[in-house]
C-alpha cells in the first residue's frame, strides 16, 4: 500500500512480542557460534 494507515498497524504486543522473537533469535544464533567455537577449540 501507498498510503499510510494508521488502523492497520500492528496491535502494541504483537509488536513486543515480534521484537522479543527477533533478540531471542539473535540471542541463539550467537550462543550456537559460542558453542561451535567452544566444540572446536576442545
Amino acid at each position: 500500500m501507498l498510503w499510510s494507515d494508521p488502523e492497520n498497524d500492528p496491535p502494541k504486543d504483537m509488536r513486543d512480542m515480534q521484537a522479543k522473537m527477533r533478540r531471542a533469535g539473535v540471542l541463539l544464533a550467537l550462543a550456537m557460534v559460542v558453542a561451535m567455537l567452544v566444540l572446536g577449540v576442545i
